[in-house]
């Protein structure tokens, strides 16, 4: 073999990544034992940034395009430099390809019931789910942070932290929105948007942001959901007598449909005594099936009250026997003027016919008075 392609053997004149798994967030580019050259191209796609780690530290964070590495400060070194370690250089570089591009549909889920306050239902449980996606906005801190010196690092490494954090602030979030339990599916967007704000501090940290997080659904404990749907049961039912009546027409229909079956003689007698018992119900209820109405008392009769006018002033109003006990005792006479709502003007007492009679049962006066 010539020595200049032995040389030429020790020289990566190419370094860029293709990746199709979609769930590779960040892959090291393999030299094999070889240096990278003095001037080899590096290609860094849309979607991906390329970050250079030279003796244990970041060097540089390379975005989209094309790169000739030529550059004298640039953190790579060839064997050619150093002949004294025949071709094995000291120093190493090493290239970490970073996709940028989002990672969606990671799932996140309470895995303990939330404890809050319901304004209608009172302490109350609730269990949420949903998706999210992340994005790397900042690959030399995700790196240093997370990957470390990880040659293949996979979402799904990192999803398990992501959705500790993010049960935890929704859980702090539904419990501090004071939103009804009936009213949340209406709200699930804002809540959303507002777990995700809450999210976003601490993926900063991690070089990481969040672009969207959903709330797919917010359920009940299995016990309160049948309790809630035994509530909507009772409103669809409405008038509960009918639906009694209703299920033992069903009962019967069913019955009949199976006079063979077992057990079909006592079904059909329990139907003939229950058709009976609805008839005469329905015979009571009139035509229409519909309960007849109580008779309703006519209203009590106003009673009049009347006003005395004696010395240019009235007094009142007294009832008629008020009138009768004062024409008993003298206090009203038969001049007395007196006057009722719908009366045409002040009357003697003796000209109101109602008033007239409580006159006749006193005796006349004795002779000579």
């Amino acid at each position: 073999m010539a020595i200049w392609d032995f040389l030429s053997g020790q020289f990566i004149d190419v370094i860029h990544w293709t990746d199709d798994t979609r769930n590779t967030m960040v892959w090291r580019f393999e030299r094999h034992g070889h240096e990278i050259k003095y001037g080899a191209k590096l290609t860094v796609r849309e979607g991906q940034a390329a970050v250079f780690v030279h003796e244990g530290q970041l060097a540089d964070v390379f975005m989209p395009g094309l790169y000739l590495l030529e550059t004298n400060n640039m953190p790579v070194m060839t064997t050619l430099q150093h002949w004294d370690h025949g071709f094995r250089s000291p120093f190493k570089s090493e290239i970490y390809f970073v996709a940028t591009t989002r990672f969606t549909d990671l799932k996140w889920g309470t895995k303990n019931p939330v404890m809050l306050r319901d304004p209608e239902f009172g302490p109350t449980r609730l269990r949420a789910f949903g998706t999210y996606a992340i994005r790397v906005t900042d690959p030399g801190r995700f790196l240093q942070e997370i990957v470390g010196t990880d040659g293949e690092f996979t979402s799904d490494e990192i999803t398990f932290q992501i959705r500790n954090i993010i049960v935890q602030e929704v859980s702090r979030v539904l419990a501090a929105s004071g939103i009804p339990v009936l009213d949340m599916a209406a709200n699930t967007a804002d809540l959303g948007k507002l777990v995700a704000t809450e999210v976003a501090g601490t993926l900063a940290e991690y070089g990481l942001t969040m672009p969207e997080l959903y709330i797919e659904n917010v359920s009940l404990p299995p016990a309160v959901e049948q309790a809630l749907d035994k509530r909507t049961s009772m409103g669809l039912v409405g008038d509960l007598g009918r639906y009694t009546q209703f299920s033992a027409a069903e009962a019967m229909t069913r019955a009949a449909e199976n006079p063979g079956a077992a057990g079909g003689g006592l079904g059909a007698g329990l139907g003939a005594g229950m058709g009976l018992a609805m008839g005469a119900q329905a015979a009571r209820q009139g035509p229409w099936g519909a309960a007849p109405a109580a008779a309703t008392p006519p209203p009590p009769p106003v009673e009049h009250v009347w006003h005395l006018a004696e010395g240019g002033e009235t007094r009142g109003p007294y009832s008629k026997a008020d009138l009768g006990r004062m024409a008993s005792a003298g206090e009203m006479t038969r001049q007395t003027y007196v006057w009722t709502a719908g009366q045409d003007g002040w009357k003697r007492a003796e000209d109101v016919d109602e008033l007239a009679q409580l006159f006749t049962v006193l005796p006349p006066p004795p002779p000579g008075a």
